[in-house]
């Protein structure tokens, strides 16, 4: 598979080179040249296979012939060695529902090392990238801007590679305080993962990123690479468990039309979605919920999009005023509004209408949601509103709720059980660097630290 920039066709590159310099040099996103379709016969035989095994299969289409079957075998297993569990809102599995009764899912996304659904892309990323390097000897020093979860999933995939250094960018007070400590443990003192707070925004750490990318004497000074979902190695993975999980819910609901609600931030996984749906997989439309800072709701209800600074929310993740991967969807259906409108529809909610509709399901049916997975609640409910056909409705779980304990037990007046991972963290000490939104102020850290 050849790649090219989103902003010049012309721009070309394999899926490794694409990987690793994650922008294109016009400064672009990297997009596939084309993308692969299976008919229902081959979808079919791919519903039958585990996860594992579909992710591989799916994966040989888009890299380049560096990555042998075998390896992507052993990549695949190795990243996905945890469950993709599909579950109705009173605990009962896909396989358990009842096809006549039960259409309300929650995909939990929240079940690997991190408990946030980024591990699904970031190990799948890390994984390809070392294979790359164990081969060349190549070195990466990776710069990646959170506002929640994604910082976690990508230092732990990460953490201990032979010649990467990780440095993890994320808004001082902007992430809960479960997520700071997750971020801020990473490993050993002296490895090879390293937390910066940032005295601004999530905008702030994504633009000090583009900025260092931007730079040219930086960024090939220390073999720059993202992690972020502006690189196309963590946005094409995200296609895999809308593929699969699809095709089980299908097995299971027949031509029901299916639907997924996505809570959106930088509307990576969104694309992952719409590129499943563009290779065949059977989904008929996604509903996008935002928090108040919601620039895609506003496109799809008006036709101009307008990026805006970022808000803090109780949704944290989804603080996002300029989602990168908005360009991306635009280049997958060639800027046509209504397209994109077509297959997208959204909802945006205010706090307290998330704190409500948490308490609702949770004293309806005793499933704690993260503030997020409410927010695509929320947003499936308002698109059931003025849908009269019957339906199999998705809502897409993205965070496993301990990891906002704080305010889930607040609003629920429950106490949480602490899995195992987060256990973990709370007993480590955090190691954590402060520093303005400055380009300067960086480059010396990594002048010492990269």
């Amino acid at each position: 598979m050849n790649y090219h920039s989103h902003s010049n066709p012309k721009v070309k590159a394999r899926f490794g080179d694409a990987l690793l310099a994650s922008l294109a040099t016009d400064g672009g996103l990297w997009m596939p040249d084309s993308l692969p379709y299976f008919n229902p016969e081959q979808t079919a035989e791919m519903g039958a296979m585990s996860f594992a095994d579909c992710a591989t299969f799916l994966s040989r289409k888009f890299v380049d012939e560096r990555y042998f079957t075998d390896d992507l075998k052993t990549i695949c297993q190795d990243a996905y060695d945890f469950d993709v569990p599909i579950v109705t809102l009173d605990g009962k599995p896909l396989d358990t529902a009842m096809p006549e009764r039960d259409n309300d899912y929650i995909l939990e996304l929240f079940h690997g090392p991190t408990l946030a659904f980024k591990d699904f892309a970031a190990r799948f990323m890390a994984r390809a990238a070392s294979h790359l390097m164990q081969a060349s000897g190549e070195t990466r020093t990776i710069l990646v801007a959170t506002s929640g979860d994604t910082g976690g999933a990508i230092g732990d995939a990460f953490l201990d590679q032979d010649g990467i250094n990780v440095f993890i960018l994320f808004p001082q007070g902007g992430v809960s305080a479960t997520q700071e400590q997750q971020l801020c443990t990473m490993g050993r003192r002296g490895c090879n993962v390293r937390a910066i707070a940032i005295d601004g925004t999530f905008d702030d750490c994504q633009q000090l990123v583009k900025d260092a990318f931007g730079n040219k004497d930086l960024s090939q000074k220390h073999n720059l690479m993202s992690a972020n979902s502006i690189n196309v190695g963590r946005v094409i993975p995200q296609s895999f468990y809308y593929f699969w999980t699809s095709l089980q819910l299908k097995a299971a609901h027949g031509d029901r039309p299916l639907v997924y609600s996505i809570p959106s931030g930088n509307l990576g996984n969104l694309t992952g979605g719409l590129i499943a749906k563009k290779m065949g997989a059977p989904i008929d439309r996604f509903v996008i919920g935002n928090n108040s800072n919601d620039p895609f709701v506003d496109y799809l209800n008006t036709g101009t999009y307008r990026p805006r600074p970022s808000v803090p929310t109780l949704s944290n993740a989804m603080d996002i005023g300029r989602p990168n991967n908005f360009p991306r969807i635009l280049n997958l259906y060639e800027g046509n509004y209504e397209a994109i409108k077509n297959i997208c529809w959204g909802a945006s909610f205010t706090d307290a209408e998330t704190e409500r509709h948490m308490r609702k399901v949770y004293n309806a049916t005793n499933y704690i949601m993260c503030p997020h997975t409410a927010v695509g609640h929320l947003a499936m409910e308002a698109f059931c509103d003025g849908v009269e056909t019957d339906f199999t409705k998705v809502t897409v779980g993205t965070a496993h709720p301990a990891k906002f304990s704080g305010s889930v037990e607040r609003i629920l007046h429950t106490d949480l059980p602490v899995p195992a991972p987060l256990v973990r963290a709370m007993r480590k000490q955090k190691r954590v660097h402060i520093m303005q939104p400055a380009l300067d102020s960086l480059a010396d850290y990594l002048a010492i630290h990269a």
